[in-house]
């Protein structure tokens, strides 16, 4: 579709350059511009992006259209300008691409940016920072310093574990932390007590009975306190529930062996990530919606709804509203109804959107 568009040999140098000095030049500082002026309270208010406190790799995608168009645009710059002088070729092209994505999903520095939110507006490149004075003081030493420790420091009473920093193999679901830092004031949550609750409590009553009917077929010992608690649960197990109990790994493979109207409830973070089937439901994961007056606050979970966030995090929120001196990582969890009432009390409530298709 452009002159010299087509017959793009494998590589040219000039074309490589010249790519460089574009990007180096009208890209990052167009892009410095741009990204300061959505920084204005409308438009940052408006930004799914710039809500996100603890950004992660998908925050990097999670923006306004039209901000999607306009950077799609500001990157293509370099690709065109090279297409339409000539000197153009195949390895810096696509490498460009890559290194485009592959930077914008690590994010130098982004998250002081999204702490501090009035510096590191640079895309990849500080220079313009350091021109305009708007580079922050501890980007330097941001990569020297733990994140717990640092934030304990600065006097933090809890801090939350992130979605991706969870895991029982990366760091014994945060334990790590704790058994490496034994003198910690800083409390570590990772508010998996509140992600029970509200499986047990706010999704429905026929899930919680699947729960127990799953943690059964284990060999788990279920106690009920109550006698009509107990006669609900001997009846549960003899009707057909059709409710899977799910991870983010479910592949479709598993999907199929479902009868038509299952309903996929997930217990993990993330929803799962493959092709759904068109005869069955799948609940949100799980997650409350948070109280009218919480500002400033969010989270960047994309597959929920505007104003929902995860009870993973809703946790740490909580946890640090009550003055809680405990920390909930590892392999210890809080008491459920406590950390379920105290969640009520400071007015995050359990979904109304029970599906989602």
């Amino acid at each position: 579709m452009l002159p010299g568009g087509t017959q793009f040999p494998i590589w040219r140098l000039d074309g490589v350059i010249l790519m460089a000095l574009l990007h180096a030049g009208p890209v990052e500082f167009v892009y410095y511009w741009l990204h300061r002026a959505l920084h204005h309270h409308y438009l940052y208010s408006r930004s799914h992006h710039h809500s996100s406190i603890v950004p992660e790799p998908i925050t990097s995608v999670t923006r306004p259209f039209a901000e999607h168009i306009t950077y799609f645009v500001l990157f293509a710059t370099p690709l065109i300008t090279t297409a339409l002088t000539g000197a153009g070729s195949i390895v810096p092209a696509f490498g460009y691409i890559t290194y485009i994505d592959l930077m914008n999903n690590m994010g130098h520095c982004h998250s002081l940016h999204h702490t501090q939110l009035r510096a590191n507006y640079s895309l990849f490149m500080p220079l313009y920072d350091y021109l305009f004075s708007t580079v922050d003081k501890t980007s330097d030493t941001l990569y020297e310093t733990k994140a717990i420790l640092e934030a304990e420091e600065k006097g933090a009473r809890v801090i939350s574990l992130g979605l991706l920093n969870q895991g029982e193999e990366l760091n014994r679901y945060g334990g790590l932390f704790v058994h490496k830092n034994p003198e910690l004031k800083i409390k570590v949550v990772d508010g998996s007590s509140l992600a029970v609750a509200v499986l047990t409590n706010s999704i429905l009553t026929k899930v919680a009975y699947a729960t127990a009917f799953a943690l059964c077929q284990k060999g788990i010992q279920v106690v009920t306190l109550r006698e009509d608690e107990h006669e609900k649960l001997i009846r549960s197990f003899g009707s057909n529930l059709k409710i899977w109990l799910v991870g983010n790994g479910l592949t479709e493979e598993e999907q199929s062996k479902a009868e038509r109207g299952t309903m996929f409830v997930p217990f993990s973070q993330f929803p799962p990530a493959t092709k759904r089937r068109k005869d069955c439901t799948y609940h949100l994961t799980l997650a409350m919606a948070t109280p009218a007056a919480l500002e400033n606050v969010d989270s960047c979970e994309n597959w929920l709804p505007r104003r929902v966030m995860s009870a993973w995090r809703i946790g740490g929120i909580v946890h640090a509203l009550e003055g809680w001196n405990e920390h909930e990582c590892g392999y210890t969890i809080s008491n459920v109804d406590t950390v379920w009432d105290a969640a009520l009390r400071h007015g995050f409530l359990p979904l109304t959107i029970p599906t989602q298709s």
